[in-house]
């Protein structure tokens, strides 16, 4: 009988021993894990970080471009409407004074 008990403790030692390295498996795996997910959400929020730089230096060149090439235009049409005023200033003068003394 005392062979019996003996071995049933050993069992149960055995088991107690087997559950606690369960345990301290788990808690490395857990650990790990942990890990692992905090370097991923790293590398993900500085792979975010250097799309969103670059999307906003891309945008910041594309608006560049356009404004450039608004200016263009713009300088186009005040180069042209001087030109015009350049031709027809006398025109414009005589319409002026004739439309100031018809009233």
């Amino acid at each position: 009988m005392d062979a019996v008990i003996e071995k049933i403790s050993e069992i149960e030692s055995a088991a107690t021993s087997i559950m606690e390295h369960a345990n301290e498996q788990k808690k490395a795996l857990a650990k790990e894990m942990e890990e692992r997910t905090a370097a991923f959400d790293a590398q993900l929020e500085n792979e975010t970080e250097k799309e969103t730089e670059k999307l906003k230096a891309d945008m910041e060149i594309k608006m560049n471009q356009r404004l450039k090439k608004q200016q263009d235009e713009l300088q186009k049409i005040l180069e042209a409407m001087e030109k015009n005023f350049e031709v027809h200033h006398t025109q414009y003068a005589k319409e002026l004074f004739n439309n100031m003394i018809k009233e």
